[in-house]
């Protein structure tokens, strides 16, 4: 439920502050009677996200236990891949993302047709991008961490509407929140989450027969778990926070590692990267405010 409540929190975050964007702009631009149509758009994609889901719950239950587990792990390396271009495209895009909003709204508005529509799509595919991963992610972990799909669901509730009230605390100035530390360290928790869903995956195709090795075990230890800890509490914190299961195959196994062992260095550099160009911009900043203090000091080096 926990890590759930993470992607639901970090997701839901990035689609409220798409929303605040651009009805800010709208505002702010004297076009506030075109916000109905971002309203629009973005209902549009809450209803395609919410279906999306009930398609990945309900819509393989009809079919074979292989081709189940075929089609779960296939989902789950997709849910693997998105989780993984976001952690990038955050990373890349966060300092630009509301001039790129603002750039995409008066494209929209300055349209020959001139009545704003093209808003409905932008507001769609804006929030519906976030909502369509959320669906999949959620979906693939709650496979992973166990409790069924009602429980995953609720952590993602759970944190989507913690994520509402945030972006509307936001907007009005009420709270201040670093976004810069929350997006980097739920990006961390984030890769345990994906190398678990992709530990998973490879358990499914193991057991849909696409790759061997089922049971040629890295570990198991199901039964000791059981004596140590008969409530599972432990197993679910250690399942909520690294993604480990009781019993993993070695080659499941082998692809938590793996993922682990590509993406958190990745992550840590990127980081750095992100703290060395914000003291850039910081020292430039305070050599351009020096510089208009003293013109005189300026003009003489």
């Amino acid at each position: 439920m926990l890590g759930n409540y993470i992607i639901g929190l970090r997701e839901g975050l990035e689609a409220a502050l798409v929303v605040v964007v651009l009805m800010a702009y709208l505002g702010k631009s004297g076009r506030a009677h075109l916000k109905p149509r971002v309203w629009a758009g973005i209902a549009l994609a809450i209803l395609v996200s919410v279906g999306f889901g009930a398609l990945l719950t309900f819509g393989p239950r009809g079919l074979t236990f292989q081709a189940q587990e075929a089609i779960g792990g296939g989902l789950s390396l997709i849910a693997v891949g998105f989780v993984t271009w976001m952690i990038f495209w955050m990373g890349k895009a966060s300092h630009n993302i509301s001039a790129e909003l603002k750039s995409k709204v008066d494209s929209a508005v300055e349209r020959p047709s001139g009545t704003g529509w093209a808003l409905v799509i932008l507001g769609a595919v804006s929030v519906g991008r976030e909502g369509l991963e959320t669906a999949l992610f959620v979906w693939a972990n709650a496979n992973v961490g166990g409790g069924g799909t009602g429980v995953a669901t609720l952590g993602a509730v759970l944190g989507i509407l913690t994520a509402v009230v945030l972006g509307v605390l936001l907007n009005r100035g009420a709270v201040k929140l670093n976004l810069s530390s929350f997006f980097t360290w739920t990006t961390y928790f984030l890769v345990f989450v994906a190398a678990g869903v992709f530990a998973y995956a490879i358990t499914d195709l193991q057991e849909a027969g696409f790759l061997p090795g089922i049971h040629d075990y890295a570990f198991d230890v199901s039964a000791w778990a059981l004596t140590v800890d008969p409530n599972g509490i432990g197993i679910a914190i250690v399942k909520a926070i690294f993604q480990l299961t009781p019993a993993m195959s070695k080659l499941a196994f082998g692809a938590w590692l793996l993922y682990l062992a590509v993406m958190l260095p990745i992550c840590i550099w990127r980081h750095r990267q992100i703290i060395a160009g914000r003291k850039e911009r910081a020292a430039a900043k305070a050599a351009a405010q020096a510089s208009e203090a003293n013109p005189a000091a300026s003009v003489v080096a």
